[in-house]
């Protein structure tokens, strides 16, 4: 028997993101897939449906950005969660040039402080909100000190435009020197059972500062959930097409990570997606993975997680068994890993 979880059978824990008072659901939505990365867009009337089902099933934190689509996908959620915007966290970021003509409508780096100003009235207006909840840097800019970009969101929260500032994709030192001009309430980077780098210096680092975490692909860009095999093929506007962690070869070679996650969801009753989500929940307090998804049975199980309790036992043993599978493959192009950990 899987685990599903429906309407009214699990209420959602909340999690506070680190020593900030920004409390929210233990697993937010990632919204991004919904408009842009993972192939065609979905319908707005489909998204805003999925996106409605989210809190009504207890999400209370939607996850978006400019970049999403670009623009569109910020657009979307403003419409879904009109009705109740006091009743949720939005997230959204700055720090691209968007360009429609470029490549996946991103061309470079900008976070200028006239840009972020610029980046937070547009994306106010889109998201049809008078202030944003958590506004992260999307990636690290080296042409702009951190200390200038940490100071621009510190006086966009002094005019009540922004709540909380965030930081993406940041190494160590970065965060360090942000947090002493503005507290950064929370790092959103990549984190799951198959990219478990963050371990080594940024968790310590920010439970050290009392900042939250929000991994971003938790299932490994969907690969966790065990849907994904050797054979699968990918859109050309599906961004997996041109990872080289998603090659057939490397898909091959690192079914070994999703074998070990179906015999714990055996053991629990529960699925291989389940079990990665619970897993990280399970590190940490303060760690709100952000699962997207466009499908309504993808959600309810992602929320299921929730309810999958991984003992002390469970977790030594699902460390030392993944400790033995080496994944193999980058997780971004190389014009994309420039981008990020700085």
């Amino acid at each position: 028997m899987v685990m599903r979880c429906h309407v009214n059978c699990l209420r959602l824990r909340r999690r506070k993101l680190g020593k900030s008072d920004l409390e929210v659901s233990a697993l937010g939505l990632g919204c991004m897939g919904l408009s842009y990365g993972y192939g065609s867009a979905v319908s707005k009337q489909d998204g805003v449906s999925l996106i409605r089902a989210a809190f009504e099933r207890d999400v209370t934190f939607f996850d978006t950005a400019e970049a999403y689509g670009p623009f569109a996908n910020e657009e979307l959620l403003g419409e879904a969660l009109a009705p109740m915007r006091e009743q949720v966290v939005i997230a959204t970021k700055f720090g691209w040039k968007i360009d429609p003509k470029a490549e996946r409508g991103l061309a470079g780096l900008d976070s200028r402080p006239e840009h972020i100003r610029e980046v937070a009235e547009a994306s106010l207006k889109r998201l049809k909100i008078d202030c944003i909840d958590l506004f992260y840097q999307h990636r690290v800019d080296p042409d702009v000190p951190i200390e200038d970009v940490a100071g621009t969101v510190k006086e966009l929260i002094r005019q009540g435009k922004v709540k909380h500032f965030g930081l993406s994709e940041a190494g160590v030192q970065t965060i360090r020197r942000a947090h002493k001009v503005q507290p950064v309430a929370a790092l959103q980077s990549e984190y799951s059972l198959w990219w478990r780098e963050p371990e080594d210096e940024i968790l310590p680092t920010l439970e050290e500062l009392g900042i939250g975490f929000v991994p971003f692909s938790p299932l490994g860009k969907g690969f966790l959930t065990g849907k994904i095999i050797e054979e699968t093929t990918f859109d050309r506007t599906d961004f997996r097409s041109i990872v080289p962690r998603f090659t057939p070869e490397n898909r091959k070679a690192n079914q070994a990570l999703v074998d070990l996650l179906a015999k714990f969801a055996e053991r629990k009753k529960a699925t291989p997606a389940q079990i990665a989500l619970a897993w990280l929940l399970a590190q940490k307090p303060w760690i709100v993975p952000i699962p997207g998804t466009t499908k309504l049975d993808r959600l309810e199980e992602n929320i299921g997680a929730a309810a999958v309790e991984l003992t002390s036992n469970d977790l030594r043993q699902m460390h030392d068994a993944a400790s033995k599978v080496t994944v193999q493959g980058a997780r971004y192009p190389e014009s994309v890993q420039r981008f990020v950990n700085r």
